[in-house]
């Protein structure tokens, strides 16, 4: 199990650029697939981005694709999600999320995929 601490949320204008960081800490061995995902009020979870335990494989929900951009710096056990251009219906809880493996798909797009979670960081961007 590994324990995960998120950071980096805030409140910015439409437009605007944050990037949300995400710490691993914990008893996995070898770098672990990572990923994020988002809920809004009212709304369900849905995926944003994942990568692989190397940082050389990505994928991303096509509403992101091209605005985010989801990095790893192994030395530093963090992952990071760079957000460009972001518009008022990004706003949400930003959740950072492990897997068991260091390995993704591109169906690895779902809440069960992840066993390990953080405790959120709230992302809100104004009109």
């Amino acid at each position: 199990q590994v324990q995960l601490v998120e950071s980096g949320g805030g409140l910015v204008q439409t437009g605007a650029s944050l990037r949300l960081s995400c710490v691993v800490s914990g008893r996995a061995s070898n770098p672990v697939a990572m990923g994020w995902f988002r809920q809004a009020p009212g709304k369900e979870r849905e995926f944003v981005a994942a990568i692989t335990g190397s940082g050389i494989s990505t994928n991303y929900a096509d509403l992101v694709k091209g605005r985010f951009t989801i990095s790893r710096d192994n030395d530093k056990n963090t992952v990071y999600l760079q957000m460009n251009n972001l518009k008022p219906e990004d706003t949400a809880v930003y959740y950072c999320a492990a897997r068991t493996n260091p390995f993704i798909s591109k169906q690895t797009t779902n809440s069960p995929d992840f066993p390990s979670w953080g405790q959120g960081t709230q992302v809100t961007v104004s009109a």
